[in-house]
């Protein structure tokens, strides 16, 4: 009993020290690559506005990836295609917005398998009509910072 004790808490100890050199890790990328970050941070979310927006008005036949986009796209036709998306809404729209919201949550569970996939997408547009313009924003600027650390990984 004693033993089983001991290696939960080390367990948790371990655990913990492994979130925390996350979390130092993903600051020290900030840091040494601010620059790449900052730039990279618009990218990441008018791919995740697209990749939403598309996903709804079929704009694009091709259905390009949200790492397609950030990657291998060129940065003008990229924005040209939100644009047309959007059909005259501006980027920082409710509507567009919430399209953001979609493309970074897809990215973010793209590993789940198709049922959980389907079930968290669902609770994902539920947050979205319930959350406030101010929430919303916070997410999404939450959600992107993450989405273009990993791309500096």
């Amino acid at each position: 009993m004693k033993s089983a004790v001991a290696l939960l808490i080390g367990f948790i100890s371990l655990s913990s020290f492994a979130q925390e050199q996350g979390v130092d890790y993903d600051q020290w990328l900030k840091d040494k690559f601010k620059k790449q970050h900052e730039q990279l941070l618009p990218v990441v979310a008018v791919a995740d506005m697209f990749y939403g927006c598309n996903l709804e008005r079929k704009i694009d036949a091709s259905n390009p990836s949200v790492k397609q986009m950030i990657t291998v796209m060129d940065r003008q036709a990229l924005a040209d295609k939100l644009r047309e998306c959007l059909k005259g809404e501006p980027p920082n729209s409710d509507t567009a917005l919430n399209f953001g919201l979609i493309g970074c949550f897809h990215e973010q569970l793209k590993g789940l398998p198709a049922e959980e996939l389907k079930v968290k997408k669902k609770l994902v547009v539920q947050a979205i009509a319930k959350l406030s313009k101010q929430d919303r924003q916070k997410s999404f600027t939450h959600c992107v910072t993450d989405q273009a650390v990993s791309y500096l990984k």
